[in-house]
């Protein structure tokens, strides 16, 4: 008598695969019966309340608000022209590197350093020296320009 060609574990991989199969199907199924598709666009909108949740009802047009154009601000606020600001600040040299060829100013007002070069310098310079200065944005911070000896 001949012996059946297929094995056990062949059985069983057939069986998961089929198993696999239909669990698949189910599901595309499952996803055809609920999907949005054919959706009017009235079931797509949504509204937002007056406290900022998102709603499917339209809002009332009785509770409407007139909102004057003139009143919106779009970016920021306006500047409004004041007196012009000294931009000379006073400081103590903290530390200075002359072989280096830089150092740090300490602001008297603000209590904050700021880096000086040696090209920003109008003559020597040494540690706890009274200094003026003004400040200039640079790409790693502020950098004292037009160092002054008090």
């Amino acid at each position: 008598m001949g012996r059946s060609q297929e094995t056990f574990g062949k059985k069983e991989r057939e069986k998961k695969r089929l198993a696999k199969k239909r669990e698949k199907q189910e599901k595309k199924d499952e996803r055809k019966t609920t999907s949005g598709k054919g959706k009017g666009l009235d079931d797509m909108i949504a509204y937002v309340d007056e406290h900022g949740n998102i709603t499917d009802t339209p809002p009332d047009p009785n509770n409407k608000i007139e909102v004057n154009l003139d009143d919106i601000m779009l970016g920021a606020a306006k500047i409004e022209d004041s007196e012009p600001v000294d931009p000379t600040r006073t400081g103590l040299i903290t530390y200075f590197n002359s072989s280096k060829g830089y150092g740090f100013i300490r602001d008297i007002d603000t209590k904050e350093s700021v880096f000086v070069h040696v090209n920003q310098l109008n003559g020597p310079l040494a540690e706890n020296t009274r200094v003026t200065f003004e400040t200039e944005k640079s790409a790693r911070g502020l950098t004292a320009v037009n160092v002054k000896v008090i």
